[in-house]
């Protein structure tokens, strides 16, 4: 139950032929293949390219000064009671 059986595979191929007909199937498959074809040539010529090195790191910048310490709770902050 459930299932694609022989029979349904049968009768299910029978309707994408006529819908699409035999012509236009074989032409989507052409452009399929071709498209297939281009990716692979593409993908080769990605590795046949000759391994530039990488580029120069950036120096690091030297660290931020370090902040001053902030106000002890001895002395008075600006804006503040004491």
């Amino acid at each position: 139950m459930g299932g694609l059986s022989l029979p349904h595979l049968i009768i299910l191929a029978l309707v994408v032929l006529v819908l699409f007909g035999r012509g236009r199937i074989s032409e989507m498959m052409g452009d399929f293949g071709k498209g297939i074809k281009s990716f692979k040539a593409g993908m080769s010529e990605e590795t046949d390219r000759p391994v530039s090195a990488p580029p120069a790191q950036l120096q690091q910048a030297a660290p931020p000064p370090a902040a001053p310490q902030s106000a002890t709770s001895d002395q008075t902050k600006p804006g503040g009671n004491a």
